[in-house]
């Protein structure tokens, strides 16, 4: 796959007043850290931000361009409005090459369609995975094929083929579960289901001693006497 770029450019617009001026002109206000070097204030275009981020998220390099000089990052944080769909500042971490770095890569299930037992409900356990790696061997994605899935066979953490690479260190067990098939459940069924729960919950209320009556019964005791 081609390498995503980005071209962004210094802001010198700092305070609330100019950086909302930045955001009226298609602009998004933002920084560019990296260990040892101080921060730099940047700005980016909107849709060209928007663009790129839908491509790479948060999990896949980008080559930054900044005054010429091309620089690989990973997209760290994206605020947005709480109620409209604005960005409102992006940080950018720039990259050691020669260093590993940990980071969090979404899984995606594919195939779904093709499950031969179309009653089965495809549930899936865990939808991302955190892996430590260099920059140059981060996954551009970890894709799961579960067509050939049926109600026995789950896909497990062991199943990924990123495992195949030695400098990937995965920090999930390998027998954890990612995907798997279960039946449907009918509305008899959740009932009953609720009903255990509220039996549970009764049997655990009976087992809990008041305080009070236990109080009461000694000092009936202590007045016989």
């Amino acid at each position: 796959m081609a390498a995503i770029k980005l071209q962004v450019e210094k802001r010198s617009e700092l305070g609330k007043n100019r950086v909302d001026k930045l955001r009226q002109a298609g602009l998004i206000p933002g920084v560019l850290y990296s260990k040892g070097e101080d921060s730099r204030h940047i700005q980016v275009d909107r849709s060209n931000f928007d663009r790129v981020y839908r491509t790479a998220g948060m999990s896949t390099l980008v080559d930054l361009e900044l005054d010429g000089n091309v620089e690989p990052v990973l997209i760290k944080e994206v605020q947005t409005h709480p109620f409209r769909d604005i960005y409102l500042h992006v940080d950018f971490q720039k990259l050691d090459m020669t260093q590993k770095v940990r980071l969090t890569i979404p899984i995606s299930l594919h195939g779904r369609d093709n499950i031969e037992d179309k009653e089965l409900i495809l549930v899936q356990q865990l939808d991302e995975i955190e892996i430590e790696c260099l920059p140059g061997d981060i996954p551009q994605s970890i894709d799961v094929d579960v067509s050939g899935m049926d109600l026995n066979t789950p896909v497990f953490v062991s199943d990924l083929s990123i495992l195949e690479n030695e400098d990937i260190t995965i920090f999930r067990e390998i027998d954890d579960v990612i995907a798997s098939l279960i039946e449907p459940v009918t509305e008899e069924e959740l009932e009953e289901l609720d009903e255990l729960d509220e039996i549970d919950e009764l049997d655990d209320a009976a087992d809990v001693p008041v305080i009070g009556d236990e109080d009461e019964e000694e000092q009936e005791e202590d007045g016989e006497e």
